[in-house]
């Protein structure tokens, strides 16, 4: 891309410029939360550029890769911009903005689907409800969990963010041997925990018990109808703990939103078993693309 050059590091300063742009897409993927490319922003030396109403985002790190554009797609002259008017390679497109593009492109784009990367996306009333016998299990768990704690829930505040911090160096304390995932993960919550308070969009609980944090979890709006869990962390040692925050945060939003996506299990078949448990509504399908 011609303009590579003039990509600027992701920074708290235009994330509102980031979001106007952002509210305009046709289809919005969790990757593109802004707290989400602002946490891991570091981890996959994320870039970006404002140009012509879009945001271009450059991925540096393993490798040199762009993410799909934000803004308006279906207001893009794409076959007239010059830095599409030679190969370039893309990830975590979202299946609209694919579409788009095929159109666009014809025979240009090659395109594979990246199933690791799907969203996945639940009923928030399922979620809070637990109705049912595929939630069966679920609802044992969470029911263990509250009759044998005297447990509180709070929304979470810049004033309660050390204690999270806290407990979340315990958690990741708790690995034995923690994969370069975790640790990137790990930094990737500091970085945006301690910043809770500039970043805008942010929404949290914890759960406490006897007055220490057991439980947290970190979202945003993803949408007018859809909340995105970025970070969610118990204490294990509290069985049920996991369906008591998840529970406890979603209807603590009283009706706000119809769906929550939980974005995607990287191809970890124990993370995938584990969300697909949860009976997602939908997938967000993303694809590998290649403009040649």
């Amino acid at each position: 891309m011609s303009t590579c050059e003039r990509f600027e590091h992701i920074c708290l300063k235009h994330q509102d410029a980031f979001k106007a742009a952002l509210a305009a897409c046709p289809e919005v993927t969790s990757d593109y939360a802004f707290a989400n490319l602002y946490g891991w922003a570091e981890h996959y030396g994320l870039k970006w550029r404002f140009e012509g109403g879009l945001v271009w985002i450059r991925q540096t790190l393993p490798q040199e890769i762009f993410w799909a554009p934000v803004g308006d797609w279906t207001k893009v002259d794409w076959a007239a911009l010059p830095c599409l008017s030679g190969p370039q390679r893309f990830t975590r497109v979202p299946e609209t903005l694919l579409g788009i593009w095929q159109r666009a492109f014809g025979q240009r784009i090659q395109a594979t689907e990246a199933r690791d990367h799907f969203d996945y996306v639940y009923s928030v009333p399922e979620l809070v409800e637990l109705k049912g016998n595929k939630f069966h299990k679920k609802k044992n768990l969470l029911r263990q969990f509250e009759n044998s704690n005297m447990f509180e829930y709070t929304p979470m505040q810049a004033d309660c963010v050390e204690e999270v911090l806290d407990m979340q160096a315990e958690w990741h304390g708790w690995q034995e041997h923690p994969s370069e995932a975790l640790v990137a993960e790990n930094q990737a919550i500091s970085r945006v925990l301690k910043n809770f308070d500039r970043v805008g969009s942010l929404i949290g609980g914890t759960i406490r018990v006897d007055g220490k944090v057991i439980a947290y979890t970190v979202g945003e709006c993803l949408g007018k109808d859809t909340l995105v869990i970025h970070f969610e962390k118990g204490d294990t040692r509290f069985k049920g703990i996991y369906q008591a925050i998840n529970k406890h945060f979603l209807a603590a939003q009283e009706n706000r939103f119809a769906f929550v996506n939980r974005e995607q299990d990287l191809g970890d078949e124990g993370l995938r078993k584990a969300k697909l448990s949860y009976n997602p509504v939908s997938f967000m399908k993303k694809y590998e693309v290649e403009l040649v």
